[in-house]
């Protein structure tokens, strides 16, 4: 029903890829709380310098009048003109916070003051300096996995005086990839017996031997911190050993027990994808109709969680 009534009333349609400029027929102008009740207020004080005879009565009501009327114009001016783009917005894991980023473009030679954007309950306030260009967050949680939109988004001022409030509705086009919530505590990975063999450490003499170094990760045992590296003045590294460093990884659909649902399947490889990273093996994932070879690094990791993201969602080829 609200969103008939928005396309209606604000004829709103499919997300728009944007820029949007705000012209004349995007901008609503309507009194706010306080300005209705300023208007009572003059109503009563006219009524009284009417009744009582006050000449400076009617001076101060058409004063006041005046300068409810100017506001109008004012909080109009503050956002004909504005231009809008959709900005990123970071994958997030279902059940965390996304931040949309709005880009809002001022090419006006004036600033804009007391901006107001709002997604649902969320708000952000901001304002734009002469011919400034500014990335403008706000957050909205998610629900489920795959590609999300903001939807209705809502930028309105009450500037000057806070008793006329201009607004302006629009639905950027601005997609965020939710990943699927990791388990909560998943089994070990793949026993090394059904990993592939990739170079099968055919000089591999056991799981101490050092392998190299690699970038330190939160998750990294101290132990394996390489603190002479870091005490000579280099980056903070994590020591790799030939055990850590075995064959390539294959984290497979088909693998997973019978029993788990589809969400819990994804919850469960997801899981094992940011274990795989951290451990700093190489590793491969195998879903029904699509399969990434074995990789490693952050690149390789998003890649894997972005098709668990959008799998069974019946998001077109391109959207992947």
């Amino acid at each position: 029903m609200r969103g008939q009534l928005d396309r209606w009333l604000f004829r709103l349609g499919a997300p728009e890829r944007g820029p949007i400029e705000l012209v004349q027929r995007r901008i609503y102008v309507l009194p706010s709380r306080a300005g209705l009740v300023f208007a009572v207020a003059l109503v009563v004080m006219l009524l009284a310098s009417i009744n009582y005879g006050l000449s400076l009565g009617y001076g101060l009501v058409f004063l006041l009048s005046g300068a409810g009327i100017a506001s109008i114009l004012h909080a109009y001016r503050n956002l004909l003109g504005l231009r809008l783009r959709p900005g990123r917005c970071e994958p997030v894991f279902c059940g965390e916070t996304a931040s949309f980023l709005l880009v809002v473009e001022n090419a006006r030679a004036t600033r804009r003051p007391a901006l107001c954007l709002r997604l649902g309950k969320q708000r952000t306030a901001f304002e734009l300096a002469p011919g400034e260009t500014r990335e403008v967050p706000v957050l909205a949680p998610t629900h489920r996995r795959g590609l999300t939109q903001p939807g209705r988004m809502v930028l309105e001022t009450c500037w000057p005086l806070g008793l006329i409030r201009a607004w302006t509705v629009f639905v950027p086009d601005m997609p965020c990839v939710v990943y699927p919530a990791p388990e909560g505590a998943p089994p070990p990975l793949p026993p090394e017996g059904e990993a592939e063999g990739r170079e099968r450490a055919a000089s591999r003499p056991g799981d101490d031997d050092f392998a190299g170094l690699r970038a330190h990760q939160r998750a990294d045992s101290p132990r394996h911190v390489a603190w002479k590296v870091l005490a000579r003045g280099g980056p903070l590294l994590t020591k790799q050993f030939s055990g850590e460093a075995g064959g390539d990884l294959s984290l497979d659909w088909a693998q997973l027990p019978a029993h788990l649902d589809i969400e819990a399947r994804l919850s469960r490889l997801t899981a094992w994808l940011l274990a795989a990273e951290r451990s700093g093996r190489r590793y491969a994932l195998r879903l029904p109709r699509v399969a990434c070879a074995a990789g490693h690094g952050h690149e390789h990791l998003h890649r894997c969680l972005r098709e668990l993201a959008l799998h069974g969602t019946g998001q077109p080829e391109n959207a992947r």
